[in-house]
């Protein structure tokens, strides 16, 4: 299990949200991995490469998005944020920067 935090700033205030998740569940496919992730609800997600670059793809909610390196937080959450929502969108982001730098190293 991985654990990791999230923060979001809310929208017209100096105030943050924190929150906690933690990967509960990874396997690795040898061209992608598969992660379950459990914060404010519990999200299955795809993560690999292509020849295009990095991809996360969420099958339950029918989406998916080109990120940058997967331990930058800020652009993956802006590409994640648009698909997902704000605090899913945070809360992968931080999943996956967390499982680059504990786990894998691509």
């Amino acid at each position: 299990m991985i654990k990791f935090k999230c923060e979001l700033a809310k929208r017209n205030s100096r105030k943050k949200e924190y929150w906690n998740g933690k990967i509960s569940y990874w396997k690795d496919y040898g061209s992608h991995y598969e992660l379950e992730i459990c914060s404010r609800s519990r999200i299955h997600v795809l993560i690999g490469k292509t020849s295009y670059g990095n991809f996360a793809c969420m099958p339950d909610f029918g989406v998916s998005c080109h990120l940058a390196e997967f331990d930058n937080i800020f652009y993956n959450t802006e590409k994640l944020c648009d698909v997902l929502g704000k605090v899913d969108g945070v809360t992968v982001a931080n999943a996956i920067a967390s499982f680059y730098e504990e786990l894998v190293q691509f």
